[in-house]
């Protein structure tokens, strides 16, 4: 069964969706993994990076992106199972293990939520709508996700700037969450505020025990002259006063023209560029990533959040 791991910050402009894929890419190609890429945020930053738009346009006029799996999921379409499996690109970059599911500039109609909503509180006889709510919040990502979750050991929600639906069920859906930051202060203002949501979202859940959601760590992107500032020491100084050093990754993602040459290819850095900067630091990031996940995962044993599909429960 994979683990569901959510990149997320409350603020954009930090490398979360860059960080996503040469990670995933990463896993896929030096560690061997089978890697999952649902592309979260509307702007397809992930998707772009992994295809050229010709190819998702295309997708898209076919009904394969992620909005047709959520539209299915939220009227409970039997046939979600199957549309699934045909949404997933698959070989992306010819590497074998690494999977996208394409994401789309729209990704859910609000009108029809409230709508199923409705209906569903009715039909329940349920007096506190908050309760219908909770359930088709923690269930929807993760019903689409229980189609495919046996398949992969890895799958990487890159999830939208921000606290959207979208967002919160992606984390209510995901072991573990990874903090993409620069270290400047709006980056730490929106880790903070992240945290304190993510509080607040597990207390409102805390009757369901799949939800075990936890930290996995905070990465950095830096310029190689900020790594020896008096302001980054400060900053430093700030996360290690509210969080445990195992919880700041060791590797520090460097500022490389040849990160933002690769999107042009259609490929990560790490594969396309694998021994420039920007290259090697991604593939450390992976093997320190496995280095966590591994520890987190024999200590916690996070319970399965699979075995629920109808998004009323």
């Amino acid at each position: 069964m994979a683990f569901v791991i959510a990149t997320t910050n409350m603020k954009g402009g930090v490398g979360k969706t860059t960080m996503t894929v040469n990670l995933a890419a990463s896993l896929a190609k030096d560690q061997n993994k089978r890697v999952l890429i649902v592309d979260l945020d509307t702007q397809i930053s992930a998707t772009l990076s992994l295809m050229p738009p010709g190819e998702f346009a295309k997708l898209r006029a076919d009904k394969r992106s992620l909005r047709y799996l959520i539209h299915r999921a939220i009227l409970s379409d039997p046939d979600l199972f199957n549309q699934a499996r045909d949404t997933i690109c698959n070989y992306r970059c010819n590497v074998p293990g690494l999977s996208l599911l394409p994401g789309d500039i729209d990704l859910y109609d609000e009108f029809l939520v409230s709508e199923m909503l409705h209906r569903r509180a009715v039909q329940q006889g349920e007096m506190d709508f908050e309760a219908v709510w909770n359930g088709f919040e923690r269930n929807l990502v993760r019903s689409i996700l229980n189609t495919v979750h046996s398949e992969y050991d890895i799958i990487i929600l890159d999830c939208a700037p921000g606290y959207n639906l979208i967002t919160r069920s992606a984390l209510l859906a995901s072991d573990f969450y990874l903090i993409p930051a620069r270290p400047e202060p709006l980056s730490l203002i929106g880790i903070q505020l992240l945290e304190r949501r993510i509080a607040r979202l597990k207390e409102a859940h805390k009757a369901d025990p799949s939800v075990n959601l936890q930290m996995l760590g905070i990465v950095f992107s830096v310029s190689n002259n900020f790594l020896t500032g008096r302001y980054y020491k400060q900053v430093m100084k700030r996360l290690n006063d509210d969080f445990s050093h195992t919880k700041l990754f060791n590797v520090r993602i460097p500022m490389d023209v040849n990160v933002s040459k690769a999107v042009d290819s259609f490929t990560p850095v790490v594969l396309s560029n694998p021994k420039c900067p920007g290259g090697k630091a991604f593939k450390q990031l992976g093997e320190e990533f496995m280095q966590k996940l591994n520890v987190l995962a024999r200590v916690n044993e996070p319970a399965s959040k699979f075995a629920l599909t109808n998004l009323g429960d």
